[in-house]
């Protein structure tokens, strides 16, 4: 029994010794003696049984913010590295006491937090106005995190545009672009507008419509256009966003595949689309990549998608007749090509290679054969054309019909040559090219 009565003799001493020596620094800074309180609030905390206090690390981040604030500190290295030890201390306290209420209920605690707010604020301004994208970044992330808690405790009121417009530039800036998003849907969820605002809305349309986030590119993109109705920017629509941001031939198909999987029959997409892959697949200045028939078969079914929303159009049938005529002219001349290089060199074509000519022959069949109910339907839609347009139209539709015309004259005529000629086909194919034969010379 006396010996735990002398424990409690002992032990009562620290304790009152370790309160007095908070209440002390404390008062040491309420007398704004910043340097000598930091120096007693150190060793404090060298001594080590403090920091088991909340308090402890609240009043080490009051020092702290404020050497950090003073106009020997702010916004250089030093002070900068006081608000950084400052933050982690405030953060501390926070996690020990998450009601933080001695900074709602202590007048000397009240400005810990804001000191450490305007601290980063300060700085991450200075980076920003030089260009220090990284390093204003992430002081200007933690100033908007101790915005946003002084405005859960009502230490002050409103939204912090200037600390999320700051950030947001210096999260884009710093390739940080999810952050930036963060920031800048903050600004846009609340409509922010003026000068220099517009730009907000622009990146979250750009950024959202790269996320495929179809939803929330609709969403800003209208936000933007009712802020900023005289804008062109917001009148784009997907389709130019999926071609405009894309940068090579593939990345351009992606996009556009990316809008079509959300809106399959989007006519401009379809229409875009089958135009690029046609243009690729029917140069004369590039070969055919590696992957020509996956991106035929795509830009058949986009001309298809075009008939189907628009009947009365010749377009998609045109594309697509001249098309397999010219793949099939390109299978033949190649192996043509082929043969005539190896006779002028001497060389006999070996058995594999005069074997391959059946080969080219399905290949060219196959082509002829696609070309054909294409090449139908245009000239069957350009035969009833109206004579009520411009001259400029007019001869363009007669040109187009002479062309589509003359595909199928070179249709009949292969199958006429290839038909038995006791066989009906042989007919058929006859009658079919006297026909195509008379609407040609008809076309004046």
């Amino acid at each position: 029994m006396k010996k735990l009565f002398l424990a409690l003799i002992i032990c009562f001493p620290v304790l009152t010794l370790q309160a007095q020596s908070i209440s002390e620094i404390k008062n040491i800074f309420a007398l704004q003696q910043f340097d000598k309180a930091k120096i007693d609030i150190d060793r404090a905390f060298a001594n080590g049984d403090i920091t088991k206090r909340a308090e402890a690390h609240l009043l080490k981040a009051t020092i702290y913010a404020s050497l950090a604030m003073s106009d020997a500190n702010k916004g250089n290295p030093i002070g900068d590295q006081l608000n950084n030890e400052a933050v982690v201390a405030f953060y501390k306290y926070r996690e020990m006491e998450p009601s933080i209420e001695l900074v709602m209920t202590d007048p000397v605690y009240r400005n810990a937090p804001i000191n450490i707010y305007a601290s980063f604020y300060a700085s991450g301004y200075n980076d920003y106005a030089n260009k220090r994208w990284q390093a204003g970044f992430g002081k200007l992330k933690k100033a908007v995190e101790l915005s946003d808690l002084l405005t859960a405790k009502r230490l002050r009121t409103g939204l912090d545009t200037n600390v999320l417009i700051l950030a947001g530039v210096t999260a884009e800036n710093s390739g940080n672009r999810k952050d930036a998003a963060v920031f800048y849907g903050r600004l846009g969820d609340n409509s922010v507008s003026g000068e220099g605002f517009e730009s907000v809305y622009r990146f979250l349309v750009t950024y959202w419509f790269e996320m495929k986030n179809l939803a929330l590119y609709e969403k800003y993109k209208a936000l933007g256009r009712r802020i900023y109705p005289n804008s062109e920017f917001f009148k784009f629509d997907k389709v130019d966003f999926a071609v405009g941001l894309a940068e090579g031939l593939t990345e351009k198909i992606n996009a556009l595949e990316n809008v079509l999987a959300t809106d399959p029959d989007n006519f401009q997409a379809n229409e875009m689309l089958g135009g690029i892959l046609y243009e690729t697949l029917n140069s004369e200045a590039a070969p055919l990549p590696g992957n020509a028939d996956e991106w035929e078969s795509k830009m058949v079914r986009a001309y298809n998608k075009i008939a189907a929303a628009k009947p009365g159009s010749e377009m998609p049938y045109l594309f697509l007749g001249e098309h397999f005529t010219n793949k099939a002219a390109k299978i033949r001349d190649a192996f043509a090509n082929e043969l005539k290089a190896m006779a002028e060199a001497g060389v006999t074509p070996s058995i594999e290679k005069v074997s391959n000519r059946s080969k080219m022959e399905q290949e060219y069949a196959a082509a002829m054969e696609a070309a054909l109910i294409p090449c139908e339907k245009a000239a069957a839609l350009l035969a009833k054309k109206p004579n009520d347009v411009n001259q400029d139209q007019q001869l363009r539709d007669k040109e187009n019909y002479k062309k589509v015309v003359a595909n199928l004259l070179d249709i009949f005529t292969y199958k006429q040559a290839k038909a038995n000629k006791n066989s009906p086909e042989f007919g058929t194919w006859a009658e079919k090219l006297k026909k195509w034969n008379d609407v040609y010379e008809g076309i004046k």
